[in-house]
């Protein structure tokens, strides 16, 4: 019985899940809604680094910006089919990152960080100074949407909402592989990682090279959202490789919570709704996010998720005061 309710407790955040991609779309517009999940995907990708390994990266729009450029410029020049776009756009994403996160895990700390800023810095100037290739700063225009053909079944998802539920599909499928890498033991082993470097390298673990495939890991599904970035909106915009997209994605890990794999995507949810839809109304919609972050920092390190686990112990604790104990009638 034990076993069964953790089991249904389980289902639970994906059942929600998926009834947030089902009623998202009638509560905002369809392209803010398949941001969400674009974003989603990866802040769960950059979580795998920070929240289970202990890496703060502070690059990850390098890899987000290389599966967009690359996926655009297949589309554009070899009018290559949507998924195989997408295939060599994680492809080209973990390639990047197995030489960056080779190059940066050498160091710890602050200067692993700077790292990875400085190299997003550098694939930001080579996107900006290839004009002749990438369109420089006014971004890579006309990538095409083409329909999903697998020959027995065509799927178009030029509209809206179609291309919507398509990114649903492809985000569902992201984070139950990325929910089995976490709780697999390479997953358990990356946590180690993080609680003792020099404790899980004594049992054996080379860490180095357990490091190395997440960051690999983590670039690929970055880049496969960068992809999906790109064809979202018809062009990919410089700010997809620009380090404020890295710093965004840490803002939205951190006020999710790290310390749980779906925190991320609930900090994605509430980071995309203020940049889209209270940004319309008031231009300084960033003030309310430093105000959350500030205040999950200072009183809860574990982000939103942290807030709802506190609430709702407390009132699980207010419903059972004045309830009377076994042993204890007034009879």
């Amino acid at each position: 019985m034990a076993r069964f309710r953790q089991r249904l407790a389980g289902l639970i955040p994906w059942a929600a899940l998926l009834v947030a991609i089902l009623v998202l779309p009638d509560l905002t517009r369809p392209t803010v809604a398949t941001e969400v999940w674009v974003f989603a995907i990866l802040a769960l990708a950059f979580n795998l680094l920070l929240g289970y390994t202990g890496l703060l990266s502070f690059g990850q729009a390098t890899f987000f910006g290389t599966g967009a450029y690359t996926a655009g410029l297949l589309l554009i020049h070899q009018r290559a089919h949507p998924l195989a776009a997408l295939a060599v756009a994680a492809l080209a994403g973990g390639l990047v990152a197995a030489v960056i996160g080779y190059l940066c895990i050498r160091r710890i700390g602050l200067y692993f960080i700077m790292l990875t800023f400085a190299f997003n810095l550098m694939a930001y100037f080579i996107v900006y100074q290839a004009s002749s290739i990438t369109g420089g700063v006014d971004g890579l225009p006309g990538v095409p949407r083409p329909p999903v053909d697998l020959y027995v079944l065509a799927w178009d998802i030029r509209p809206g909402i179609a291309y919507y539920l398509f990114v649903g599909l492809i985000f569902l499928l992201c984070a139950m592989t990325l929910k089995k890498v976490v709780d697999s033991p390479f997953g358990l082993v990356l946590q180690a990682i993080r609680e003792n470097e020099a404790r899980a390298a004594a049992l054996g673990y080379n860490t180095a090279a357990f490091k190395r495939v997440a960051f690999i890991i983590s670039g690929a599904f970055s880049g496969l959202a960068g992809a999906l970035y790109g064809m979202l909106f018809g062009i990919v915009p410089i700010d997809t490789i620009y380090w404020v997209t890295s710093g965004n994605v840490v803002f939205m890990t951190l006020i999710g919570g790290t310390t749980s794999f779906f925190g991320p995507i609930v900090g994605a949810i509430f980071f995309i709704w203020l940049a889209e839809t209270v940004s319309v109304r008031w231009e300084r919609w960033p003030l309310i996010v430093g105000l959350v972050f500030v205040f999950v920092i200072f009183f809860f390190r574990g982000g939103f998720v942290e807030v709802w686990h506190r609430a709702y112990g407390l009132l699980v604790r207010l419903s059972q005061r004045g309830q009377p104990k076994y042993g204890h009638s007034k009879d």
